[in-house]
């Protein structure tokens, strides 16, 4: 992990309204790093996300991937610089088949220019590298699953193929919106390997979780918001000692549970 940040948010606040979403967040990622955000319901990490990635414009503050001032920035020119994300709700081309949902990406600008995609400029190639990527993520490529038209898809595929999206465009950092919720112990237990493998192939991720004991099995850091303030920051093992972290949490079942095997 080097010492220089891929992601500086500074000062970011939201406000929708009279309501304040997000106020004065500021935090920084490093290359290589797993951060995972935690926080009650409503305490602003989704809204971070946006931020960051442009679904919503910033009341005032930046953000900067790799030095460059990204704030405002349009979501497709801020995908094309290297970062990507996962939607807490799913949104795949669902009439399409699984498959053809990674020759989307793989047609972008961003593809092309960093070799997301193998052969000289034919469809079928595209067809043959999408498959490739679902089959990294934990389609079975012999299987007819592929080829299934995604409205059929369980939680499971839906998760993963939001993830094999991220990957088609060749991303530098990708944040994950709830990744392991919807899913089944022994769907996160075989998710916990591909983050890992993910990070291992050189991708920074931001991590939005409520399912804190899976995500403390990866993440490197943990930053806790509370009505969209950054109340904590440090280890798994840190945050879970924080006073106010627990006051934050308090009445939640799994965060004392968490607690009580820490």
């Amino acid at each position: 992990m080097t010492t220089e940040p891929i992601l500086q948010v500074e000062n970011v606040t939201k406000t929708f309204g009279g309501i304040i979403a997000l106020n004065r967040v500021s935090f920084e990622v490093h290359e290589g790093e797993i951060l995972g955000v935690i926080g009650p319901n409503g305490s602003g990490k989704t809204t971070i996300v946006n931020c960051i990635t442009g679904f919503i414009k910033a009341t005032s503050g930046h953000v900067r991937f790799r030095g460059k001032n990204i704030t405002g920035k349009a979501p497709h020119k801020i995908a094309d610089m290297g970062v990507a994300r996962t939607f807490q709700i799913m949104r795949p081309y669902y009439s399409l088949p699984a498959y053809k949902n990674l020759v989307i990406p793989l047609f972008s600008p961003r593809a092309r220019r960093t070799g997301g995609w193998r052969g000289g400029g034919r469809l079928g190639d595209r067809n043959t590298v999408g498959i490739d990527i679902l089959e990294e993520i934990g389609f079975e490529r012999d299987s007819y699953v592929p080829y299934k038209m995604t409205s059929t898809l369980p939680t499971g595929y839906l998760k993963r193929l939001e993830l094999a999206r991220c990957l088609a465009l060749k991303p530098e950092l990708i944040l994950c919106d709830e990744v392991f919720s919807g899913l089944s112990m022994s769907e996160i237990a075989s998710m916990v390997p591909l983050i890992e493998r993910i990070q291992m192939d050189g991708i920074t991720l931001i991590m939005i979780e409520h399912r804190l004991r899976e995500l403390f099995q990866v993440a490197t850091r943990v930053m806790v918001l509370n009505f969209g303030e950054k109340i904590m920051e440090g280890s798994p093992d840190e945050v879970m000692a924080d006073a106010r972290v627990r006051e934050a949490y308090f009445g939640s079942e799994e965060v004392q549970e968490v607690m009580d095997h820490a």
